[in-house]
């Protein structure tokens, strides 16, 4: 019987853990790893980690990085890196939303659309449902610029980067003093 059809190779031995949770593991971490991808991942990470909707970035960036096969450990980082300007982005969502359809401003501050929300939802939505549309309108016009801006700039960054960084493993390795026999 010759060697390739045993069943005894290391690859048909791998355990249920190896096979069921290390390796998707590794492979998120180490999906997108081309300066390209990673440019990629920065910008559409960043322009979903902005959606102008509170408590649905999360879902919404690991969807989308699962579909456009980002690498998923770095879009949550981001979304998460993000947190802070993502109250001004939605005012700034909104405010842009109502220019674009000549509605007037609306009156509303995060701790009462917070407290409105929880003790009567329906009136939550009746009373700010046009406001999160006008938002919504706005992230998507300037989502696709945005995440075209931010890629364009990050992608020579990523290519210098990566170009360092195998420049110094060619000198780490030409370094190294060859193994004494």
């Amino acid at each position: 019987m010759s060697e390739s059809l045993t069943p005894s190779t290391p690859a048909s031995r791998r355990t249920f853990w190896q096979r069921r949770i290390r390796d998707p593991i590794v492979a998120q971490l180490t999906q997108g790893i081309t300066p390209e991808k990673i440019a990629l991942t920065l910008a559409v990470g960043s322009a979903f980690a902005l959606f102008p909707l509170l408590g649905t970035t999360t879902l919404l960036c690991f969807i989308v990085a699962v579909a456009l096969r980002l690498n998923q450990p770095i879009v949550q980082l981001i979304n998460q890196a993000l947190w802070p300007v993502h109250i001004p982005a939605i005012f700034g969502c909104v405010r842009l939303g109502e220019a674009m359809f000549g509605a007037p401003h609306a009156h509303f501050t995060i701790r009462h659309m917070h407290d409105l929300l929880w003790s009567s939802p329906r009136l939550f939505v009746h009373q700010f449902g046009l406001t999160a549309m006008y938002a919504l309108v706005a992230w998507a016009v300037l989502a696709p610029f945005y995440i075209t801006i931010v890629y364009f700039i990050a992608l020579p960054l990523m290519r210098e980067i990566t170009y360092l960084k195998h420049k110094a493993e060619k000198t780490d390795s030409a370094a190294t003093p060859p193994p004494i026999p």
